[in-house]
Formats: C-alpha cells, sequence, structure tokens
C-alpha cells in the first residue's frame, strides 16, 4: 500500500464515528488496518455498507469474549503497531484487551483511545455524544444566532475534528516518540479536550476584548455583514468572508455598491445597517451568478454548495478532493504526499473473506479455520 504510513500494522476495535474515522486517516495513509468486528457482524449504527469511515482496510470477525477470540485479538495486536479502539473506560480492561494486556506482550505497541470525557474525570463513564462535549467544552455555546439558542455544527467539532482527528494525530506522535524510546504508549484522546483545544483562537479574542459581545454579534459568528451567509434570488446562499479591508473594497466592486454607503463596516453600531445593504443586493442575482461575477477577485464570495454539489465543482474536480469508491462520491485522502503519494480509497471488504485471509497470515491452517468457524469463534 502506497503512502507515507506505508508498512504500519494497526488493529482497529469496531466502535462509533471517532474511532473509525481515526483509522481512516492512518489507512488512508498507507497504514495496513485490520478492523476486528463482532462474530456476526450486523446492519447498525456500528457499521453499514460502503461507509467512507471504513474503508481501506480488511475487515475481521472474531468473538472477543470467548478464550479463543480473545487470544487471537490479542496475536493480531502482538504483531501490531498501533491498536485504536473507542469505547467507554474499563470495557477493554473487562475483555481482557486493555492497555497492560496488549502492552505487556507488545511494549511498542501504540495503545489509541477516543472516549468523549476522557479516561478519567468525574464524567467519564458517563453516556454522551458530540453535542454534549462540546456543550462542556465551550464550543457550542458560541454557535448560533443573536437571541437564539445555539445550533449543534453537526457532529463536526466532536467526533470528528475534537476527537477522531485529535487521536490520530496522538499517534503519530507517539509514533515519533517510539522511534527515540522503542517504547509505546497509551494515547488519551477526548472529544472534550479535542473541542476545547478547537476553541484555542476564540480564547484567545477575549482575552484581548475582541470577543466580548453575546453570541451571534461578533466577527466570526455571523455578527459581522462581512462574515456571513446571504440568501439569493433563487434561494440559494453565498458565503461572504472579506475581513480584510482590500478583501471587503473587492467585494463592493462586485456588487456594484457606494462604498459610502456602506462604511464604518468595523463599527459593530453599523453592521445591521451595512448587512441590510449587502442582503439587497445579494438578493437580486442567483448563487451561479455572483459566484461567477467574483470569480478572479479577492471579494472573498463563494457559493454555498451541497455535500452533493461540491464533488462536481471545478476546483475540487482539479484538485481530486472527491473520488468515487464503487460508483460513489466520498472525500478524497488528504493531505496530499510529493513522494509517497497515497492510493484511491477502497471500499470495505467481505468480512468472510478478510477472516481467512488474515487468520492464515497468523499461521493457523485452513482445518484450524474451518473448526473456529464452525463453533462461531469467526464468521
Amino acid at each position: 500500500m502506497p503512502g507515507p504510513l506505508a508498512g504500519l500494522k494497526v488493529v482497529e476495535l469496531v466502535g462509533l464515528a471517532p474511532a473509525p474515522f481515526a483509522t481512516m486517516i492512518l489507512a488512508d495513509l498507507g497504514a495496513d488496518v485490520i478492523r476486528i468486528d463482532r462474530a456476526k457482524p450486523a446492519f447498525d449504527v456500528l457499521s453499514f455498507p460502503d461507509d467512507p469511515l471504513t474503508r481501506t482496510r480488511r475487515w475481521i470477525g472474531l468473538d472477543t469474549k470467548s478464550p479463543e477470540g480473545k487470544e487471537l485479538a490479542l496475536r493480531l495486536i502482538d504483531v501490531a503497531d498501533v491498536l485504536i479502539e473507542g469505547f467507554r473506560p474499563g470495557v477493554t480492561e473487562r475483555l481482557g484487551l486493555g492497555p497492560k494486556d496488549c502492552l505487556a506482550r507488545n511494549p511498542r505497541l501504540i495503545y489509541g483511545r477516543i472516549t468523549g470525557w476522557g479516561q478519567d474525570g468525574p464524567l467519564a463513564t458517563a453516556a454522551g455524544h458530540d453535542i454534549n462535549y462540546i456543550g462542556l467544552a465551550g464550543a457550542l455555546e458560541p454557535i448560533g444566532r443573536p437571541g437564539q439558542r445555539p445550533v449543534p455544527p453537526l457532529n463536526l467539532l466532536g467526533d470528528f475534528g475534537g476527537g477522531g482527528l485529535l487521536l490520530a494525530m496522538g499517534v503519530l506522535a507517539a509514533l515519533v516518540e517510539r522511534d527515540r524510546s522503542g517504547y509505546g504508549q497509551v494515547v488519551d484522546a477526548s472529544m472534550v479536550d479535542g473541542a476545547a483545544l478547537l476553541t484555542a483562537a476564540l480564547h484567545g479574542l477575549r482575552n484581548i476584548g475582541l470577543w466580548n459581545r453575546p453570541r451571534g454579534e461578533n466577527m466570526l459568528d455571523g455578527g459581522a455583514p462581512f462574515y456571513d451567509t446571504y440568501e439569493t434570488a433563487d434561494g440559494r446562499y453565498v458565503a461572504v468572508g472579506a475581513i480584510e479591508e482590500r478583501f471587503w473594497a473587492d467585494l463592493i466592486k462586485v456588487l456594484d455598491l457606494d462604498p459610502d454607503e456602506v462604511s464604518g463596516r468595523l463599527d459593530p453600531t453599523r453592521w445591521p445597517a451595512v448587512r441590510e445593504k449587502l442582503a439587497a443586493v445579494i438578493k437580486t442575482r442567483t448563487r451561479d451568478e455572483w459566484a461567477k461575477l467574483a470569480e478572479g477577485t479577492d471579494a472573498c464570495l463563494t457559493p454555498v454548495l451541497t455535500t452533493t454539489e461540491a464533488t462536481a465543482h471545478p476546483h475540487n474536480v482539479a484538485r481530486r478532493t472527491f473520488v468515487e469508491v464503487d460508483g460513489a462520491p466520498q472525500p478524497a485522502p488528504a493531505p496530499k504526499f510529493d513522494r509517497t503519494p497515497t492510493a484511491p480509497p477502497q471500499a470495505p471488504h467481505e468480512p468472510r473473506s478478510d477472516t481467512t485471509e488474515v487468520l492464515t497470515e497468523l499461521g493457523l491452517p485452513p482445518e484450524e479455520i474451518t473448526r473456529l468457524r464452525t463453533t462461531g469463534i469467526i464468521p
């Protein structure tokens, strides 16, 4: 498998979005990933056909609650560089697959864990989802319109940005450290910690008094007229991000506005009037008409695309930002590398055939694999 992580062996214990996203990143970059699912995987929220989060890895089934199934999992972990798991604290310990169990057999193992609240603390064992984690981290409260309730930004901040991506970064950092020390370690990635980390710039702005107004009334939360979305004549939207003065000047030219009519743009007391002018003008043309007029300028005006439209935008096509896997579009691996380019993503394999292949590589003879299958240890 090409990519900068070619040769890296990763074992993933099946779980929800943040853990498979972290593993997807490692697989995209060339790691050889084996995903351990239940012996009888079912269609549910943990896995479904053609899920991009489960691409580019082999997928096997094991009854890890049985002694034989657990031992097979440990044998796979014995020869792995990285283990990824996303269960609540204590679950893998009860299965006999916790850090002490695995690192005792493989001291070079990087044991990556992702949870909402972290491995310790008063809420460590509590249930929760992205919206709960980003709420506690202070990342949800600033998002929304003035006088209205906070709006969850899908599950991008907790599950993915502050969760899976942070775990992947932590695993890579631990691998670099292992090259110096020769030893693995546990990476404890918490979505609360990660979402809080994403608010670093916001804390900086507040510390110097540049973010002191209520939700929806600040520069980057939709309060400023030069950083917001506007409806167009066809009921679609454009995004405006003309923060700097020179970009604002280009925007005013594209909109064919008199600069005096929209003066005082840095004065929050003028923002409602300036926004009204911008909104009225932008409503006179369609989204794509405005996008065409803004091309070749620094107006920082772009169309707000649906996920489907994004796959066909000329810039994304030129960059191969999206690829097709089994005829279905999905985001391409990122970032790009000039010397060790990544391979196109692969659709999830059929678990039964992968199980046979992986266990054969582990040294099990065909008759033993057949016996394990008839006893329900493997699918």
